[in-house]
């Protein structure tokens, strides 16, 4: 898969116009090239706030062991603040281990770059105007206060307040995950309740790589081999929008460069599979897809943990590219709602790819959303009371192009059952009755004979 030049150069132009626009309209840029301990952190997602309200919504998803919260900027180009109906949600998530850092930074880097360019590039600006993107730049801020500027390697700072490791936090598909779940955990669990994500990414550090689903084996796979290939049901989109990232990485595709010298044997095209690296139990990644249809991948974008901050604009520069272009790929695949004959939209309907093992539960507005490559699929809707529909549908090449086709599903009417024991005994009287009568008629008749 070669390198595309072109998106680069373009993405390039986008960014220094949006250098240009920020010092233009606002002076000098608001997220400086350095670390952001959480009072600057706060200060500075509420001035971008501040400064493009209109196209954002600063919120809180929780708090921390520490009582610190949990930032969330929401942007979109319209109505930033609240879901809109088939207009699909991404996020990133930075900073779940307190000690790598990176992901942190980039992201407010990010939400500066879509801010400040919106209304001013065509592309940022069709992207804005129909997707919203919610970007939380540390899901473990208490571990980063403790975490040590300089330090590629170790642990120190990588565990929320109570020594647990936030990546090996949440419920599992493929056994039970005995730790208790810590209140970072628990306000990202909640946050997918009330917000139908499609497309996400969770930023780690200390090596180099796109890592997608599964991350975790069955216990008898794992006792045949701890170290295989734990392939998902949508295993192919998994790898595209794994390399979509790493080519658009400045470095992330070179075989040498995801070596991170020497520490790992590298990764072919700067993706792997979870478990075909090392497997993990609790994972947020496998925790989004399995239990909320989300597609999240695991970026892995510093070889160094915690480097040093004069090193933070190079990193930018690495990724900005790739931030953008795998957040647009949730404008690819299908999309509707299910509803009823009386155009009810039917909450929690299933809708399934056929020969894919997994499911997709409709949001409380009765919607669906789902990547797929350009195809022709076999897509079933069905829900407990309903019909069921299938339709084939056809997936295009083009981003912004998702094929969008609504199901209705009638409701069935369940044939009658009498539970009353008595109803056997009082048909059988009438049958007896009705023998009954008819034998009087005929000795009626042979008597008038």
């Amino acid at each position: 898969m070669k390198k595309s030049t072109k998106t680069y150069l373009l993405v390039s132009v986008v960014y220094l116009i949006s250098q240009l626009h920020g010092y233009y309209v606002n002076g000098l840029p608001i997220v400086e090239f350095d670390y952001h301990p959480y009072e600057n952190l706060t200060q500075t997602m509420t001035e971008l706030h501040e400064t493009y309200y209109e196209i954002s919504d600063l919120y809180s998803i929780g708090r921390s062991m520490e009582g610190r919260k949990l930032w969330a900027l929401a942007i979109s180009g319209h109505d930033a603040w609240r879901h809109e109906i088939l207009r699909p949600e991404v996020k990133y998530v930075g900073n779940m281990h307190g000690n790598e850092v990176v992901g942190r930074e980039i992201q407010l880097h990010f939400a500066e770059l879509l801010l400040s360019n919106y209304g001013v590039d065509d592309e940022i600006t069709k992207f804005l105007d129909t997707t919203r993107v919610h970007i939380l730049p540390t899901m473990n801020p208490d571990g980063f206060e403790r975490g040590i500027e300089g330090m590629c390697f170790g642990v120190v700072g990588r565990y929320n307040k109570d020594g647990y490791d936030l990546n090996r936090n949440f419920p599992d598909m493929f056994e039970v995950n005995e730790d208790p779940i810590q209140m970072e955990t628990d306000a990202i669990i909640s946050w997918l309740e009330r917000i139908p994500f499609v497309l996400s990414a969770n930023y780690h550090g200390g090596a180099l790589v796109a890592n997608y689903p599964y991350d975790n084996l069955t216990p008898e796979d794992k006792a045949e081999d701890p170290q295989q290939y734990s392939e998902c049901p949508d295993d192919d989109v998994y790898r595209n929008i794994s390399l979509t990232y790493s080519y658009n990485h400045k470095t992330m595709y070179m075989l040498n460069e995801t070596q991170c010298n020497g520490n790992f044997e590298g990764f072919e095209d700067g993706i792997t599979n979870g478990a075909d690296w090392y497997w993990t139990i609790g994972s947020i990644q496998d925790y989004n897809y399995v239990f909320h249809g989300c597609m999240e991948i695991t970026l892995e974008i510093s070889c160094c943990k915690y480097p040093r901050a004069d090193t933070l604009e190079d990193y930018w520069d690495e990724n900005k590219i790739a931030m953008l272009e795998y957040l647009k790929q949730v404008q690819r695949g299908i999309k509707g709602i299910v509803m009823d004959e009386n155009q009810n939209p039917i909450p929690r309907a299933r809708v399934t790819v056929i020969g894919r093992s997994n499911f997709y539960n409709t949001t409380i507005d009765g919607e669906y959303f789902k990547i797929l490559m350009p195809g022709t699929y076999q897509v079933e809707a069905a829900a407990d009371g309903y019909t069921t529909h299938t339709e084939t549908l056809t997936v295009r090449e083009h981003l912004y192009d998702v094929t969008e086709f609504n199901f209705t599903l009638a409701t069935e009417i369940p044939e009658p059952i009498d539970d009353d024991p008595s109803s056997a005994v009082k048909h059988d009287s009438i049958s007896i009755l009705s023998f009954i009568l008819s034998l009087i008629s005929l000795c009626f008749v042979f008597r008038q004979s």
